[in-house]
């Protein structure tokens, strides 16, 4: 559990990534079995040239690894454990530990250990059946191994096997299973460093969820802020799960990755789903991309005044525009037959109208606090079973 905000502001503190991590078990595994020495600590090069310590945790000789191929010779485990810095990860405080046996065989192959997934789905940065170690992690522990080869004239190989204890349950924290990584986590980093609170981690996965969908044929997506918006488009559709992009409050990188991949390649989608809660999808009406509080509110005078359109009294407006919030004006609304909700609906879908290919058909859904549907709007002829007067049909 993640400790309770400081009463004085503090900068926050940046992390390391897994692919840090691994590498620097990489690290002290080569020290260890070139020059015989345990080190406490471990120098990283990250890849923009910055070098970081980490402290390794554990040493162990292990010499029950075997792979296909030429004969092995030396083996040793390290590991080290994950801080994440003031990052809400998953695998903050994980312990993440290396594998590293000597080969006869030039080169740095690498396998998944216990807690690390392999890759199953296309659409990825890796092949099928690859484990889930990304391209970044892996040219920095192979040019840190490269290093000690050179350093003590050795003419092998290495073969890396990297895991993350709990990996597996941790991964169900993550997009993994939904993009098809399964047995476990992913090894992950670009730059080695984990920014506090960056949005980068979630709009990459955000953007792969999208290439996976594509790449395995799926022509409709549903991309949802959260579990309870998930749950009801899914059951509406009976979606499969890889169809479902939990876009939390990125709207915007939803409908700009999706822009640009139907546009660079051939076409594909045929329908998007947006499906919010309706003080989320308030915000995307009101021409918002990120929907998180810190960044954009909601406009209840807007509400009341959309409500006037629709032919609400000046009590009602009055009542809405002094609600406690978006959901109680929207009670008021319905009491008094207006479609609000499906007004919201139809300016949100106007506006990100403006981002999807014109070949796509675009709706967009809103649910209340218990996840029933309360609104809808599409640029498309509705079905029967869709709603109507901003109140879900029978």
């Amino acid at each position: 559990m993640w400790p309770e905000s400081a009463e004085t502001p503090a900068p926050l503190r940046s992390g390391l990534t897994t692919g840090t991590c691994a590498t620097a078990c990489c690290v002290a595994a080569a020290q260890a079995l070139f020059a015989d020495q345990q080190m406490a600590t471990v120098s990283v090069t990250l890849p923009k040239g910055k070098t970081v310590e980490l402290p390794i945790i554990l040493y162990q000789a292990i010499d029950h690894l075997k792979f296909d191929g030429p004969q092995l010779k030396k083996a040793i485990r390290t590991a080290t454990i994950k801080d994440a810095g003031d990052d809400p990860d998953a695998t903050h405080g994980a312990t993440v530990f290396v594998e590293l046996r000597l080969a006869a065989e030039k080169g740095v192959r690498f396998h998944a250990a216990e807690g690390v997934g392999t890759v199953t789905r296309t659409g990825l940065l890796l092949d099928v059946g690859e484990p889930a170690i990304n391209p970044v992690p892996r040219r920095m522990m192979t040019e840190h191994l490269e290093g000690f080869a050179a350093t003590y004239g050795y003419q092998g190989g290495f073969e890396v096997s990297v895991g993350v204890v709990n990996g597996e349950q941790i991964a169900q924290k993550t997009m993994n299973p939904r993009l098809g990584i399964v047995g476990g986590l992913s090894i992950l980093g670009t730059t080695g460093i984990v920014r506090p609170f960056s949005c980068a981690a979630y709009i990459a996965s955000i953007h792969q969820g999208i290439d996976v969908a594509r790449s395995n044929k799926l022509t409709h997506l549903a991309a949802t802020t959260g579990n309870a918006s998930e749950d009801a488009i899914k059951h509406h559709y009976q979606l499969d799960d890889m169809a479902l992009i939990e876009m939390g409050d990125f709207v915007g990188a939803v409908l700009k990755h999706i822009r640009k991949v139907e546009q660079a390649h051939s076409i594909q989608l045929q329908t998007l789903s947006l499906c919010g809660g309706f003080g989320k999808i308030s915000k995307l009406a009101q021409h918002h991309m990120d929907l998180n509080s810190r960044v954009s509110s909601i406009d209840l005078g807007a509400l009341a005044e959309l409500a006037a359109s629709l032919g609400a009294s000046d009590e009602l407006q009055a009542r809405m525009t002094n609600a406690n919030t978006s959901v109680e004006a929207l009670a008021f609304a319905i009491e008094e037959a207006i479609p609000l909700a499906n007004a919201v609906c139809q300016q949100a879908c106007d506006f990100a109208r403006r981002y999807i290919p014109a070949h796509m058909a675009l709706e967009v859904w809103a649910i209340d606090r218990k996840g029933r549907f309360v609104g809808f709007a599409s640029d498309r002829q509705p079905k029967d079973s869709e709603l109507k007067n901003g109140q879900e049909s029978d």
